[in-house]
Formats: C-alpha cells, structure tokens, sequence
C-alpha cells in the first residue's frame, strides 16, 4: 500500500483512550504509534474477552468469586446498586493523575468507564479540565442511535428488530434500552457538549448520526493487517463452516438465524459441510478457533462489518455479515468482498448453498475480502485519518 499521505507533518501526540471493545481502541493505538505517538488505553478489558489494557479499571474484587457475584446480583436485586460499577470507579480515580497532560481524549462510548452516572459525570470533567481536547467515537451501542433505531426506518432491520416484534424481550434488550433512559439520555448530552467531534466507525452508526452537527464523516474500523495471516483454506472433502456464539448478545447477532440455516443445510448436505459452533471464548482463543473454517457467519442485523468480520475476512474467509446495498453504495463495490446476511434464515442457507455447491466461488470472495480490508481499513491508513480529524478540530 501507498502510504504517501503519512507525509502530511502532524505534531507528535499524546493520546488517551478510553473503553475498549472489539480490539477497536488496541488496533488504533498500533497505528498510531507506528506513526510515532504516544498512546494510553484506559478500560476493563471488556470482560470475558480480556482485550489489553494499559490502565486497568476492570471490578476485579466484586467478581473475584461466585460467592461475592452473588452478593453484587442481591444488592443490585435490592437497591440497584451496581457495586462492581463503584469498583470500577475507584480503580479510575485511583490511577486519575495517569491521566493528565493528553493532546487528545477519545472515548469510545458515552459510558466508556463504566461506573456510577455521577461519577462518570466526575471522571469526564476531570479529564476535560487536564487534557486539550475530548472526542467520541461512534463503534457500539450509545444514545443517538439507539434514538434512531426506535424513532424512524432509515433501515429495514436492526439490532432492536426482534424486540420491536415481540416487545417480551424488553429485558433482554435492557442492556441497549438502558441508553434512552432519562440517567444515559443526560449523560450522553453531558458528554457531547464537552466533545469536539463525534466518530462513526461503520454504515450503521452513520446512518444513526445523519442529523447530528457534531458527527463527522465516517472513518472505517481500523485493522492491523499486518497480524493476521491470509490463508485460504483449500476445499478438500468438505466446506468448514464456523459459527462463533456470544450468548449475552445471541438474539442482537442474529446467531438464532444462523442456527436455522445451518439446520437447513446441514440435513440437505451433512456429506459436504463441517459445522463448528464456539461459545463466549476470550479474543485471543477466538482469532484462532477459526483457522480452518471457509466461511465464519458473523452477524445478521448489521449493514456493515464489525471488528471479528473484518479480521476474518483480512484472513482469508467467507464471512457472512453486514454488506448490503448502503455498504456496496459508500464504499462503491463490484465486487463480493462478503455475503450479505439477513434476517432470513432461507435465504442464509440458499447463500450457504451456492458456496456448497460452486466452491471456487470461496477463493474469489477470499481473494477479494483481503483486498477490500487492505483498502479501506488498514490500520496505519485509519490512524492517519483520525490524526486529521483531532487537529482540525
């Protein structure tokens, strides 16, 4: 890849970033200190997953034992305090004077620490009255698009669509509902006011900040490329299939659908397909689970690519995912670079089947996904883009 434009001068800067998930936060800081600045993550490691952390907010006493989580379930059962939220934000105050003295604070959401609203509210001004400038990225569920998705019909299906059709999951989706409660609503404007800019990272969260005046262009997720083997998989006596599950998030990937369409296949083509289904691994047993696999099925109501189907697809996979016609429209494509999935388990296993059937169409869609990741998403590329981004504004 050209990487003339990295000849742009930008002063050298210190960064902080706060929250991590998806490796989001970790690729962007290894672009950006591969282009010569200095780079703090701040967050918990986002629970199972265990992303690497500079700064270490992570509850580590409240859910040290089964016994203690039982306390921390009964006291929020009881009050609604959330202890673990309280442990969070004591280990972010303890470290605070490792936080002063940054060119530029990135957030990754508007509850980026976790802890307490009131002290999150503390934590936020602490870090804009010691650092120069605060920004906020738009990579996950927050506030406005949450808004979007229950207020309009920008798009045809979403994270929210199951609960929007049987409105019993109200629980289930209290994890992203809890983002248009008055407490989060507040907290969000708190922290908008303070930003200079708001990121969005993909099509979905684009399309949700349409009518923000803060929202800037959208810069695609960042990828070190450099750390993931392009390998396609020769197909031998069967197709590999991988279908990666996070059970707290089932319904809002779409894994329920997945698993109808692989029940399809799998009673038409048992002879011609290996299934390989994993649950909750941390990032670093997931990168690797799925080796073998031809083709990963990522997620189902998304209109882009999240951070595990880009790595798959830089990889060498087919990957199965957010790539209809608002994402083939922005980036202008020709060509498949992944199948798109929606929320229709006949039509997944009639995508299934067309891979089952014409295998060297794998290659191509391989050849063309790494292709299409180098492009768009390289992380020494994207990092110089949000550089531009936090000096101009």
């Amino acid at each position: 890849m050209d990487y003339s434009i990295f000849e742009i001068v930008i002063q050298r800067m210190k960064i902080l970033l706060i929250g991590e998930y998806s490796r989001f936060h970790n690729s962007l800081k290894e672009g950006l200190v591969s282009l010569g600045h200095t780079v703090t993550i701040v967050g918990s490691g986002d629970a199972f997953k265990k992303y690497p952390v500079d700064i270490s907010i992570a509850s580590t006493w409240t859910n040290s034992n089964g016994f203690i989580t039982k306390i921390k379930h009964l006291i929020y059962a009881l009050t609604k305090l959330d202890i673990a939220a309280i442990e969070t934000g004591y280990h972010f105050w303890k470290h605070r004077e490792e936080m002063k003295g940054y060119d530029v604070v990135q957030f990754i959401n508007s509850w980026s620490i976790r802890t307490t609203i009131p002290k999150e509210k503390k934590c936020i001004t602490f870090l804009e009255q010691h650092n120069k400038s605060l920004f906020l990225s738009a990579c996950g569920t927050d506030t406005p698009w949450v808004e979007s998705l229950l207020q309009d019909e920008l798009l045809p299906y979403h994270m929210l669509t199951p609960y929007l059709k049987d409105a019993s999951l109200k629980a289930y989706y209290s994890p992203s509902l809890k983002y248009v409660t008055q407490k989060h609503k507040a907290l969000y404007n708190f922290l908008e006011k303070k930003v200079n800019a708001v990121i969005p990272t993909d099509m979905d969260y684009h399309i949700g900040l349409q009518n923000h005046t803060k929202a800037t262009t959208l810069i695609p997720t960042p990828i070190h490329i450099g750390r993931l083997e392009y390998k396609v998989m020769p197909v031998q006596e069967k197709i590999v299939i991988f279908h990666g599950i996070n059970r707290s998030n089932y319904l809002k990937k779409g894994n329920d659908i997945f698993e109808k369409a692989l029940r399809i296949v799998q009673k038409k083509y048992a002879s011609k397909i290996e299934i390989i289904t994993v649950e909750s691994l941390p990032y670093s047993e997931y990168i690797k689970a799925y080796d073998k696999a031809h083709i990963l099925l990522d997620q189902v109501y998304s209109h882009d690519q999240g951070y595990n189907a880009l790595e798959a697809m830089a990889k060498g996979k087919v990957v199965f995912t957010g790539a209809g016609i608002h994402f083939r429209e922005h980036y202008q494509l020709t060509q498949t670079v992944a199948i798109d999935a929606t929320p229709n388990p006949v039509q997944i296993a009639a995508e299934l089947e067309q891979l089952i059937l014409h295998p060297e169409r794998i290659e191509e869609i391989a050849r063309n996904a790494r292709a299409f990741v180098e492009k768009h998403h390289d992380h020494l590329l994207i990092a110089q883009k949000y550089l531009e981004i936090w000096s101009q504004s």
